[in-house]
């Protein structure tokens, strides 16, 4: 005679490949909260003798009746790359570097490197802007130009798309660009608004399937860890973020790389926020292929596959932890050198983290320290979702101090990366 077996369950073997994504109602446990799909992606791949092929689809929206939106694109890898770097270092120059003079054409002050408010001098923020808006404009045209009708078509279905507001963009690229400062033409007479940053929360993707990992059950009181360089802990507002951390979490501070690296070789690293407050550069090694790497109070550079060595083992575990949104607030962590080269946020998300958020050029230490204080207020209220706190930093810090360095910073991954808290 047939009768029901008993079984208890201790775990949750098989759910997340069981049951349809959705989102969390009324009375669901903790942790049962899925996002919202996405408004915009764009898939950006690399084909035969470096061709690049581009795609995009609006969910829930109707697509041409004979296929998606999609095209091969006429610029190179290669250009498409250099006019990347040409673009940062623009901003650089244009903002870092800008330096104002007296009247005798001598040095007084670089503002933009020196300073968070800069609406004192707003109108050649504003002539700054407009050129920068430009260049982000020129970058975008030139990725889209040719042609052919097929590119046409999609070069109209994006812009159009991008013209809109308040759109969740996933940029699913095998190639780092600096999405937030691209720009569109909008017609609006005001160039602030034109970048993609400004309008959209944008993030880009492009890493391997992470490890699949039960959430973080949510706490009163998150967990989070500081890993500096010591020399830093009075620069700008660091102090102010490192009180912020103590007051509102469970902090563990780490300032060599031997702390760091230990953490990162044990099976269960549980931490909801990482945040690296160090120097982030290019790494030569008597080659070609310079390396991003950070480095904490020590001289050892931390790269991506320092970081891999370390933690890769436990990859697949099935009780290992390892699910932080991490902020690299160091130079250069928002870019890889080159589509070839490990990328240090890429390394860190197909490991397991929930994002990773960090500058496209060298960021003044005033500025970043700002940014970070800022951020984190937000994020470690829990609430609101990554993207929509780097979209809203990117129109506080134009509105009020009309400085644009906000847009330097994108995520990898982690759009709707969110500190779920249980009161």
């Amino acid at each position: 005679m047939p009768r029901d077996l008993l079984v208890e369950i201790h775990q949750n073997p098989s759910a997340d490949y069981t049951v349809l994504p959705r989102q969390a109602g009324p009375g669901d446990p903790p942790g049962t909260r899925t996002p919202a799909p996405l408004d915009l992606v764009v898939a950006l791949r690399r084909h035969r003798d470096d061709v690049l092929h581009i795609s995009a689809y609006r969910p829930g929206r109707p697509s041409p009746r004979t296929r998606e939106h999609q095209a091969y694109l006429t610029v190179s890898v290669a250009e498409l790359l250099r006019m990347a770097a040409r673009l940062r270092g623009i901003w650089r120059d244009r903002l870092v570097g800008y330096c104002e003079v007296d009247e005798d054409g001598m040095p007084v002050d670089y503002p933009f490197a020196d300073a968070v408010d800069v609406s004192h001098l707003a109108p050649a923020a504003e002539r700054q802007m407009a050129e920068l808006a430009e260049e982000g404009r020129y970058l975008f045209e030139r990725m889209l130009k040719g042609t052919d009708p097929n590119l046409g078509a999609f070069r109209a279905f994006l812009g159009e798309a991008l013209a809109e507001h308040g759109l969740r963009v996933r940029f699913d690229s095998e190639l780092h660009l600096p999405w937030p400062m691209l720009a569109v033409d909008t017609g609006s007479g005001e160039p602030w608004t034109d970048f993609l940053g400004h309008r959209h929360q944008i993030e880009q993707t492009g890493a391997a399937y992470p490890a699949v990992q039960a959430p973080y059950p949510p706490r009163e009181r998150p967990v989070t860890s500081l890993n500096t360089d010591d020399t830093l802990e009075l620069v700008g507002r660091a102090p102010e973020v490192r009180k912020l951390l103590e007051d509102r979490s469970q902090l563990t501070v780490r300032t060599e790389s031997t702390g760091l690296l230990e953490a990162l070789s044990c099976a269960v690293l549980d931490e909801d926020v990482m945040y690296f407050w160090c120097h982030g550069q290019f790494i030569e090694n008597d080659s070609p292929y310079a390396q991003l790497a950070v480095r904490l109070s020590d001289d050892r550079p931390i790269d991506a596959d320092l970081v891999r060595r370390h933690r890769e083992r436990h990859r697949d575990l099935p009780d290992a932890t390892f699910n932080p949104f991490v902020l690299l607030n160091a130079c250069h962590t928002g870019q890889a050198a080159a589509a070839e080269l490990e990328h240090l946020g890429q390394a860190l998300v197909e490991l397991g983290a929930d994002g990773v958020l960090g500058p496209q050029i060298e960021i003044p230490q005033v500025f970043a320290s700002e940014y970070a204080l800022a951020f984190l207020d937000l994020y470690l209220a829990g609430g609101r979702t990554a993207g929509e706190i780097t979209r809203e930093l990117v129109r506080r810090f134009t509105r009020d101090y009309r400085n644009p360095l906000a847009l330097t910073y994108s995520l990898h991954c982690g759009i709707d990366s969110i500190l779920e808290l249980s009161s």
